[in-house]
């Protein structure tokens, strides 16, 4: 996927990435870590049914047990260790990693109603990324050839930076599905096992590595009020309506 400059282009400024029907997006979450071949199977279906009229569009917040994934650029030598399982998943981009302490958020929306602009929905992500972690005085940045937000490191020397939040998006029929993860509190250690995203001269950081002691409730919580200032309103809904289909799943 193309990565986007920081020039403004209208997606920040504009209301395109928000519906003009102010349809709420269900907004899910998951209470205990789920296997990521269920959550992809989760989320395929709904998409599809988002895609075909029988379903809302959804924000599911969720954990995974320690585990790698392969985008479709992944390089095999960018993989160090076995440690962990490695999972295809079927996004664009390289490996990553996913575990405890980290929170990942699978965006399910329908473009066909938000702007139909690939570049606007990851420019959109980046910046809801960058405005919760505002919240947390922690100063996100994006960077032009590097999809994701970054944190500037002088602490770790002239021009290092960390990554503490990686996007990875696909798009079918109009709808994306795949999303956004970002570090709280997870063990970095475990990032040693693959080259984050192909990138090598650059490290990995978290809230806590940060100095911000959070929970993950709070930081959902901020996570939503992001969201809907960027894209709109949502609903709360229940993990067992994830796959359900029509406006009867929505619940208050």
């Amino acid at each position: 996927m193309e990565t986007l400059t920081n020039g403004d282009d209208g997606c920040e400024t504009s209301n395109k990435l928000a519906r003009i029907d102010a349809r709420p997006v269900q907004w899910i979450i998951s209470p205990e870590p789920v296997p990521y071949p269920v959550a992809l199977d989760a989320m395929k279906a709904r998409a599809a049914a988002i895609a075909a009229g029988e379903a809302e569009e959804a924000i599911w917040l969720i954990e995974h047990p320690p585990l790698y994934t392969a985008g479709t650029s992944a390089v095999a030598a960018d993989l160090l260790s076995d440690r962990f399982p490695v999972y295809d998943a079927g996004r664009g981009g390289q490996y990553t990693y996913h575990g405890p302490g980290q929170r990942v958020a699978y965006v399910m929306l329908d473009l066909t109603q938000r702007g139909r602009d690939i570049r606007c929905l990851v420019k959109g992500l980046e910046g809801w990324i960058i405005d919760t972690l505002a919240a947390y005085n922690i100063t996100g940045e994006r960077r032009d050839g590097r999809i994701g937000v970054w944190v500037q490191r002088p602490d770790k020397g002239m021009l290092k930076e960390d990554k503490i939040a990686a996007i990875g998006v696909r798009v079918s029929k109009w709808v994306t599905f795949h999303g956004i993860s970002l570090n709280v509190m997870p063990d970095l250690t475990h990032y040693d096992g693959i080259v984050p995203c192909g990138i090598s001269d650059q490290g990995v950081t978290s809230f806590e590595d940060l100095g911000q002691l959070v929970s993950m409730p709070e930081v959902d919580s901020v996570l939503r009020s992001t969201f809907e200032r960027r894209f709109g309103p949502t609903i709360s809904a229940s993990e067992e309506s994830l796959v359900s289909t029509g406006p009867r799943s929505l619940v208050a």
